[in-house]
């Protein structure tokens, strides 16, 4: 695991809105950490280094919570709607080797058949895999796929140790003509016949 995803989380006693308002003035984010049957502990983590960790999807986190070591796994990040500011961080507690529920983005790599457009329709894919080898997404290859093509969950090539979470038959995307093209084709074909002349 990358260095840069260690952080140093202090405990927190105060609560309430007020409480969390200074907190983040003061350049910090109020989280939560919980799992494994313990008690949640009230943190507050640094600012800068957790937003830029938080931008990727499953990031998972070496927290020094008061000397103690823990690994977590961020499960939700609440935004203020207008501003984008991170409002609070819920963080579940994980073991190394222990198998994990997350959502890994689905990302296509190639190009399809000329003139088609790829439609996902499913932007994530559930995987059970161990916490702490989450991949930071899933490739599905379009490469001269053609008008029609359908890929489902169960098409897909998982990561190694990684198990599917989602319906086989889960449609993830297609492969579509707009209708656009189509008919912008057939104009450009009448427009030529009399040049041809």
């Amino acid at each position: 695991m990358a260095d840069q995803n260690k952080l140093a989380a202090e405990v927190r006693t105060e609560f309430g809105k007020g409480f969390a308002r200074r907190l983040r003035a003061a350049g910090k984010i109020p989280a939560v950490i919980y799992g494994h049957g313990t008690e949640p502990v009230h943190v507050a983590l640094p600012g800068h280094e957790t937003a830029l960790i938080v931008r990727h999807a499953n990031a998972l986190l070496e927290l020094d919570v008061e000397g103690r070591a823990e690994l977590a796994l961020v499960k939700d990040v609440q935004r203020d709607p207008v501003r984008q500011v991170i409002e609070h961080i819920d963080l579940l507690v994980v073991k190394k080797g222990e198998k994990v529920a997350v959502e890994v983005p689905v990302t296509t790599v190639g190009e399809s058949f000329s003139g088609t457009i790829v439609n996902l329709e499913t932007a994530t894919l559930k995987l059970e895999v161990e916490a702490t080898h989450i991949p930071e997404h899933v490739e599905v290859s379009v490469e001269g796929l053609e008008d029609g093509t359908v890929i489902t969950a169960g098409d897909i090539a998982l990561p190694q140790g990684a198990v599917l979470a989602d319906e086989p038959e889960l449609q993830i995307l297609s492969i579509l003509t707009p209708r656009a093209t189509v008919e912008d084709e057939a104009a450009a074909e009448g427009e030529e016949a009399p040049a041809a002349e």
